[in-house]
């Protein structure tokens, strides 16, 4: 199993997605002869797991059944255990696609916090390209490791346990691109410069306060980036569902009301009313935004490197 390859069967340690429902699952790491337990019961490893397909149904102890999902950094994103804060799918896609990232680029990175970021720039720049993340705390070094390494990935990335503001990424004009989500980055402009490589490339600092954007972008600026911008993005979610509505009337029903001989009060022509009210209708698909959305999660500052 390799978050960027996919395999077709489950094996022994294995880091599977236990599809309950959705906005319900959770990461589990194959063994053989452990138990895994959910609320429709009980998965068994050894038999329900290792040798089973990817995607399979799998039916739990109660009766009740589950998905087993290929991991991949999307489904790891919304499944890992938070070290730190994180970045999602909405922010980590427009900074793959605003520094310019493909199979090959070289990108180094600090912190590397929870790993969520980290494992979709593994994905993007695989096979041949490779990461470089510098974490400030030992233990989440450590984990950040043991991580990669169990996702089969450890050949692409390089974890650094250091303070990148002071000692850099530990790699000169080797990267295509910085990326950086530290409490002062500010300070760490000038060895992300060094980082890049002498033909170019681009920069992303990723900050929850304004004050923090500023600082950033001054210390951008008299470094010699250009092309210097902020963004902001925020996602709207809609809840599309099937809407029923009574076509209106007109005029003909009253119409019909008018004429000689109507009795309003006779049940042949209750029946009749209902049966024409329950005609009249249409069905169509509605979006409507949900009620409760992510707002402000961070800014996002890019800039290019300078030729001159």
């Amino acid at each position: 199993m390799s978050f960027v390859e996919y395999g077709d069967t489950i094996k022994d340690g294995d880091t599977a997605i236990v599809f309950l429902g959705h906005e319900s699952m959770f990461p589990v790491k194959v063994q053989h002869g452990s138990v895994t337990q959910t609320k429709y019961g009980v998965i068994r490893h050894s038999t329900d797991l290792i040798g089973k397909k990817y995607g399979s149904k799998v039916t739990c102890s109660k009766g009740g059944w589950v998905f087993i999902l290929h991991p991949t950094p999307e489904l790891w994103t919304m499944n890992l255990p938070h070290r730190t804060q994180i970045l999602y799918s909405t922010d980590i896609s427009i900074i793959t696609m605003m520094l310019e990232l493909k199979p090959g680029s070289i990108v180094c990175e600090s912190g590397t916090g929870s790993g969520s970021l980290s494992h979709a720039l593994i994905r993007t720049v695989a096979p041949t390209g490779h990461l470089y993340t510098v974490e400030f705390h030992q233990q989440r070094a450590e984990k950040a490791r043991e991580e990669f390494r169990e996702h089969g990935v450890e050949h692409l990335v390089t974890v650094t346990n250091q303070d990148v503001c002071k000692n850099g990424f530990g790699v000169s004009n080797i990267a295509d691109a910085v990326f950086l989500d530290i409490p002062s980055p500010w300070e760490a402009i000038g060895h992300a410069k060094s980082a890049l490589k002498a033909e170019g490339g681009r920069i992303c600092s990723f900050s929850p306060c304004i004050e923090q954007v500023q600082r950033t972008c001054l210390a951008m600026e008299e470094s010699g980036f250009t092309e210097i911008n902020t963004l902001e993005i925020l996602l709207r979610v809609y809840n599309v569902r099937t809407v029923s509505l009574q076509i209106p009337d007109l005029g003909k029903a009253a119409e019909d009301n008018s004429s000689p001989g109507f009795d309003s009060n006779s049940p042949s022509h209750q029946g009749s009313s209902c049966a024409n009210l329950q005609q009249g209708t249409v069905q169509f698909k509605s979006g409507v935004p949900l009620r409760e959305v992510v707002g402000h999660t961070g800014y996002l500052t890019f800039a290019t490197k300078s030729l001159l």
